[in-house]
């Protein structure tokens, strides 16, 4: 209560000042036109001039306050003042203007033609820079303190998110950034300034003005960028021994939502060097709206984002199952937060268990089963072949007849692309579900498909994940081995392509995503460290640690006996059925 009380005075306090300086102005504006008039010289004015001015003063500086009072000229925020402030004052000069001549002429009061002009010219300049001189004054000194910030900063771009950014860092309070210079590859805009920035030159100019201004951040605002644009900036960044941040999105600038908290680090997806695969999510919506859906391992990295996807494509109902009351609890209130009318089911129970599984499907007749419950980590199931076996192979075969049994109309199984001539147990497991899959395809009305991926960037148990906490702790960053690659997706890619292939399918199929080229491993973690501002092998070094059990160097995503078709969507793929 205090506090407020301390706020509401301090705003008095500086609207009472205001009026006491457009007093002064008026009064001002009120004379300087007749001396101006008459050349500078105050003894030359007419007495009946003078007169006029100063007996209708009163009545003009009561009709401006009321004027710029109506106009809010006392309650806006002029720290921030910006071009409605401007058009405010300028409307509200005008019209104090015209009043001043409307009250002179019909009292009157003798006046030079011209003084009604000046008045408005003088009135509006003293108003302006009684209101703008707070902002001028902080601003200079606020670009005074970022001279001394430690940070220094380039930006890669120059539209309009450049053009907020910079200005949010330029007038921060609490920016520790001081901006060098900005790069963008239109020719003309060399040479211009943004905020007093200099636009220094294209995307070959960027390791030599690092180099000059000793830049220690380098930031990317296009938020339009693709990634094959994305990549190429990253590599020449790459170059310099700068952090590297940018911005998210091209819809958070159309939103609005574009300033210096929303900048990230770049990613390694940025790297990937294509664009995110596209669905056709009017198919997808058609697919699933109205139908009652189930995902097994609704909880994991995969399964939730299934579940997300598919909740706001309009299910009958979506039922959730998982074996770890943790994760299913936790997408659990995300989507009775997001889609409070969702009819949402949630059940904890083990796809190795024949009844339970038996039971869930003769209480809610799903149509169609997305079973991404898997045990995934190679390593870990090396050592523990048996619980592979069990919870993929037999979970999946117990999951597959109790679909049968219950009419499901499709069921879609997540698979990996290391069950491609497979050199693990985990692997090896997952192969032996496609052919399950396959084989009931054939014998029943069901329609059975496989949706192989990639490494997903971000699930549980990526390499990324490891890397980031790795390089936080200051290393060292520990690769397997220097030639080891894969190829990698997103999550939402992968989720995609899995509501995806359930439109496609016709039984039998096992479908896969274009990713692109594969990306070696030590590339990957070399520049993670750069791109966290290390240096690789100086700040942040980089270990080998040897092929762990089951782990190959490269993974396919075709056996070659399969073939390969096209769909209607060019960067999915359909293996046929052997």
């Amino acid at each position: 209560m205090k506090m407020l009380n301390r706020i509401n005075t301090q705003l008095l306090q500086r609207r009472v000042v205001l009026v006491i300086m457009d007093i002064m102005t008026v009064c001002i504006a009120s004379i300087a036109p007749l001396w101006i008039r008459f050349d500078l010289n105050y003894i030359d004015i007419p007495d009946v001039y003078l007169s006029s001015a100063w007996n209708f003063m009163i009545i003009n500086v009561i009709m401006t306050i009321v004027v710029f009072y109506l106009f809010r000229l006392y309650h806006s925020l002029w720290a921030f003042a910006g071009t409605a402030e401007a058009q405010n004052i300028l409307a509200a000069c005008f019209l104090s203007a015209v009043l001043n001549f409307a009250g002179m002429r019909l009292l009157n009061y003798p006046i030079p033609r011209s003084y009604y002009f000046m008045y408005a010219l003088v009135l509006t300049a003293i108003t302006a820079l009684s209101r703008f001189s707070y902002r001028i004054i902080r601003g200079i000194r606020h670009k005074a303190q970022n001279k001394k910030n430690g940070i220094r900063v380039m930006v890669i771009g120059a539209g309009d998110a450049a053009n907020t950014v910079i200005k949010e860092i330029v007038n921060s309070n609490y920016s520790s950034m001081t901006l060098k210079c900005i790069i963008d590859d239109d020719e003309n805009k060399w040479g211009r300034y943004i905020q007093g920035i200099k636009i220094v030159g294209g995307r070959n100019r960027i390791v030599e003005y690092a180099a000059l201004y000793g830049i220690d951040e380098i930031i990317i605002a296009i938020p339009s960028a693709n990634r094959a644009t994305m990549k190429a900036l990253v590599e020449i960044c790459k170059e310099t021994s700068c952090k590297l941040r940018t911005l998210p999105s091209i819809l958070q600038m159309v939103n609005g939502e574009v300033n210096v908290s929303k900048l990230r680090d770049v990613d390694v997806e940025d790297l990937l060097g294509r664009d995110p695969i596209k669905v056709d999510l009017d198919s997808i919506l058609n697919y699933v709206k109205g139908k009652t859906i189930m995902v097994t391992g609704g909880g994991g990295s995969i399964g939730s984002e299934l579940c997300r996807q598919i909740a706001g494509h309009q299910p009958g109902r979506l039922i959730i199952v998982d074996i770890y009351e943790n994760n299913a609890y936790e997408i659990q209130q995300e989507l009775k937060y997001k889609y409070p009318h969702l009819d949402l089911v949630v059940l904890i129970a083990s796809v190795r268990n024949t009844n339970r599984i038996n039971s869930i499907m003769k209480t809610y007749h799903p149509d169609i089963i997305y079973h991404a419950a898997a045990h995934k980590h190679v390593p870990l199931m090396e050592v523990s072949p048996n619980e592979a076996i069990k919870n993929n192979v037999f979970g999946t075969w117990k999951t597959a007849q109790a679909a049968v049994q219950n009419g499901v109309k499709k069921f879609v199984l997540i698979s990996t692309d290391k069950a491609v001539n497979p050199t693990n147990i985990m692997g090896a497991s997952k192969r032996i579900c496609e052919m399950i899959i396959q084989t009931y395809n054939r014998h029943y009305e069901t329609e059975f498909v496989a949706v192989r991926f990639g490494n997903v960037l971000g699930s549980n148990g990526s390499v990324i994940p490891l890397f980031k906490k790795q390089i936080a702790e200051g290393g060292p960053v520990t690769v397997t081995h220097p030639d080891i690659i894969r190829y990698f997706m997103t999550i939402p890619e992968a989720v995609s392509l899995v509501l995806q292939a359930g439109v496609y399918a016709k039984g039998g199929e096992i479908f896969v995503l274009d990713m692109g080229e594969p990306v070696r491993i030590l590339d990957l973690a070399k520049n993670l460290i750069r791109l966290s501002g290390y240096k690789v092998d100086e700040d942040i070094k980089i270990e080998f640690t040897g092929l762990r059990p089951g782990e190959k160097l490269y993974e396919e995503l075709l056996m070659s006996e399969e073939g390969l078709t096209d769909t209607e969507n060019k960067l999915i793929h359909i293996g046929k059925p052997i």
